[in-house]
């Protein structure tokens, strides 16, 4: 997923991860720009998931 796209939707994605995982917590979901592997990182920790897995996540998400 390219910087712009998680950019421009964030908020959307944000919530829609929050009521699909209710675990998740504001600081899981912190979008930092430039910073995406960090918070790809932070939901394979809280998920379980591998990066190919979190990366369709956010990808269907939006």
């Amino acid at each position: 997923m390219d910087q712009l796209q998680l950019k421009g939707k964030w908020n959307e994605l944000k919530g829609t991860l929050k009521q699909k995982y209710a675990d998740l917590t504001d600081d899981d979901l912190l979008y930092e720009e430039g910073q995406e592997d960090k918070l790809i990182g932070k939901l394979q920790q809280k998920l379980g998931k591998t990066r190919d897995e979190v990366i369709s996540l956010l990808k269907s998400a939006g």
